[in-house]
């Protein structure tokens, strides 16, 4: 993910949503839950423990800005929200809307008890011909939320 830092911070990552204060918020690389992102934490850490409390502060609030902005732009039923770092040794937080149209059974489990190839299918990738809107949306209720959060 570091890779994706950098290119966030050079402009070059497209799936950027916006910087906010403790890091960047990306559109997810798989869109089957659409609206699903990701908060990248900048200068990247191992792990939320890695972090002050006021930084901690920061990162869970937008975290929640995060899902705010979702839950009005693609008006899921809620939001998971997940940090788990076994795979990906840095902080990073995925914001999952769930919705009602999912099957009742895959609704009440993990998002990542979803098929493997929901992760992989091309129809679901993120591209900014399909989630250019999507991604403009929430960046406007983004910078909404930002700027009522922190005055």
């Amino acid at each position: 993910m570091g890779n994706r830092i950098e290119a966030a911070l050079k402009g070059e990552n497209p799936t950027v949503i916006i910087r906010m204060k403790s890091g960047f918020a990306v559109l997810g690389d798989t869109q089957f839950l659409p609206g699903y992102c990701v908060l990248l934490r900048y200068p990247s850490v191992s792990s939320l423990n890695d972090i002050s409390i006021e930084e901690r502060t920061e990162f869970l609030v937008d975290m929640s800005i995060l899902g705010d902005a979702i839950i009005e732009v693609c008006k899921p039923m809620r939001i998971n929200y997940e940090i788990l770092g076994n795979t990906d040794a840095y902080l990073h937080a995925h914001v999952f809307p769930r919705y009602i149209w999912e099957e009742e059974s895959r609704r009440k489990m993990p998002v990542f008890q979803y098929p493997r190839e929901n992760w992989s299918k091309e129809e679901y990738k993120f591209s900014i011909e399909k989630h250019g809107l999507l991604k403009n949306q929430l960046a406007a209720k983004l910078e909404e939320l930002m700027r009522r959060t922190y005055k």
